[in-house]
Formats: C-alpha cells, structure tokens, sequence
C-alpha cells in the first residue's frame, strides 16, 4: 500500500498485516487518513487495524480516503466506512439487503442507523470469515 502525499506517492505502514505480509501495492492512503488512523486511542487500534488487514487483502487495490470524517475504504462505486468512536470501531456502507446474514447472526451490534458497532469484546466472539461476509457485503460488486 501506498500514501498519496500532495503530488508523491509514498510506502505506508499500514500495508502489513499481522503475519508481516504485505498487501496489494495499488492501494492508496492519502495522508488525511493516515492521520486518523495514528489518532485512534490504542485500546480501539488492534481491532481497527484487524478490520484494516481483512479489508486490504480482500481489496488490495482499494482505495482508501477520508469522507464524513472517517476511513472509507472505495472499490469502484461501493464504499465501506470504518471510523473509531469511544467504545470500538463502527462500520456502514451497505444495502440493508446485503448484510442480512451478518446482522442476523449478530443483530446486537445494529443501531437503528444501519451502522455495525463492534466493542473490542464483540469482535473477539467474531470469525475473520464473518467479517470477510460483511466486507464482501459492502464492496463487492
């Protein structure tokens, strides 16, 4: 992954997951992000960053900007955003429709937006594959 810093495009950390692979050279990061990212409290980090490295090796040629303030991860038209708020990291950017299966087996973690609050409790019970659905949900086509 990269970082796009004004008109350069610089190697950014945050391409590694945990086993120290790298993922997808394409990726952009402008540098925006990368600043939320740093700014995330450390007790929220580990399950943003999980979240980050299933989005990146399922999307490696993702984009990656700052919209509505938070981490928006763009394939083509679909759009999945991760933001940090108090308690763990929040998700949305989907059609109700197409994370049916995700919500059904974890209608707990829906708040009568359609946003998916994850604690860092919840998402210790939750499966990187049950992830992967509610990725594949929001940015597949």
């Amino acid at each position: 992954m990269t970082r796009q810093s004004g008109n350069s495009i610089v190697p950014t950390r945050y391409a590694y997951l945990a086993s120290g692979h790298t993922v997808g050279d394409n990726a952009v990061m402008d540098d925006e992000v990368a600043t939320y990212i740093d700014a995330i409290p450390a007790e929220h980090r580990p399950l943003f960053d999980r979240l980050q490295n299933l989005i990146l090796a399922q999307h490696p040629d993702s984009q990656v900007v700052l919209s509505y303030k938070i981490p928006t991860y763009t394939v083509g038209r679909r759009r999945l955003h991760v933001g940090a708020w108090k308690h763990g990291v929040s998700l949305y950017g989907w059609g109700a429709d197409r994370a049916a299966g995700f919500l059904a087996r974890h209608p707990d973690l829906k708040t009568s937006t359609g946003t998916i609050r994850l604690t860092p409790d919840a998402a210790a019970s939750i499966s990187d594959g049950d992830l992967r659905a509610l990725i594949s949900a929001a940015l597949d086509a």
